[in-house]
């Protein structure tokens, strides 16, 4: 059903912490263009958390605008299973096109807690759902034994594979076939997991070098393997500015840098200063000028 680049697109704020719907759309069309295939809305590196319901949807409504006929999925990332089964219901009658859903990132949930908030989750959305996996941000993991329950509902249709662990994508796959669109959402783990089977890439540096993202992509999909992985290994220090506590600060420093547009947060979080900021600065910067030359497809 789902698969090639999706983008897990950040969110454009005004200087007085209002949604920037104009600069969003400037920023999703720079996605379209280079070829990604969908596009996810407020997730983490959305700062989803930090947007209330509204905002929510305001956003989901912008990507839908730009993306024409790919899909947009929006994120579901509540602390309370019923703010999210609330918040699946409104995405669906704005008419995005799947949820990608989060065991709550505040409370812990055990196994049997797991299935059943995401089931909840699934049930009042009634949309195709990819079950966000991430053990170590969200310190909840998603396991194969629990996809299997999962299964049963036909509305789960694809897993972001977050584990950190390249050795789950096999078992996901061996275990399922392609039951799920398997995606890898670690950055730098993306080559890896394509290698092995992954049909897609929820990717977070792709909202500052889109065209990379999706040559890669496109490249080991047409079995290019040795051109894709040269584009990676440049790619690579970049890639892991995505796997760090400050991997909105990160990327968005590097949209400053790679297509011209602002850095703003909502707080907690501030922008990246002093020597964080000179670091992180110094690695885009030293991408920029050694950018490759890509392959025409």
């Amino acid at each position: 059903m789902w698969t090639g680049v999706f983008p897990a697109v950040t969110t454009k704020f005004t200087e007085d912490d209002r949604l920037d719907h104009g600069e969003m759309e400037r920023c999703f069309a720079l996605q379209m263009e280079a070829g990604c295939d969908g596009i996810i809305v407020c997730g983490s590196l959305g700062e989803g958390p930090m947007l209330s319901h509204d905002e929510k949807i305001d956003v989901l409504k912008t990507a839908q605008k730009i993306a024409g006929n790919k899909p947009v999925l929006l994120t579901v990332n509540e602390a309370g299973t019923r703010e999210a089964a609330a918040i699946a219901r409104r995405a669906a009658k704005e008419g995005a096109n799947g949820l990608m859903v989060v065991p709550s990132p505040i409370y812990h949930t055990n196994e049997e807690e797991t299935v059943a908030a995401l089931r909840a989750v699934a049930e009042a959305g009634d949309l195709p759902v990819m079950i966000y996996s991430n053990r170590l941000a969200y310190r909840v993991d998603v396991t194969v034994d629990q996809m299997e329950e999962l299964a049963k509902d036909k509305r789960f249709v694809a897993i972001k594979e977050s584990s950190d662990d390249i050795r789950r994508s096999t078992e996901i796959i061996n275990r399922f076939g392609d039951r799920y669109d398997l995606f890898t959402g670690v950055d730098n783990l993306a080559f890896e997991a394509l290698s092995v089977g992954a049909i897609g890439w929820v990717a977070g540096l792709v909202t500052a070098f889109p065209r990379e993202t999706v040559a890669i992509y496109q490249l080991m999909k047409q079995g290019r393997r040795e051109e894709a992985l040269k584009i990676y290994r440049w790619f690579r220090p970049l890639l892991d500015l995505d796997v760090s506590t400050y991997l909105v600060q990160n990327i968005k420093l590097a949209e400053v840098l790679a297509i011209s547009t602002n850095d703003r947060v909502r707080m907690p979080r501030q922008p990246l200063s002093g020597e964080r900021r000179r670091t992180v600065e110094k690695i885009v910067r030293d991408a920029l000028g050694a950018r490759p030359e890509l392959p025409t497809f």
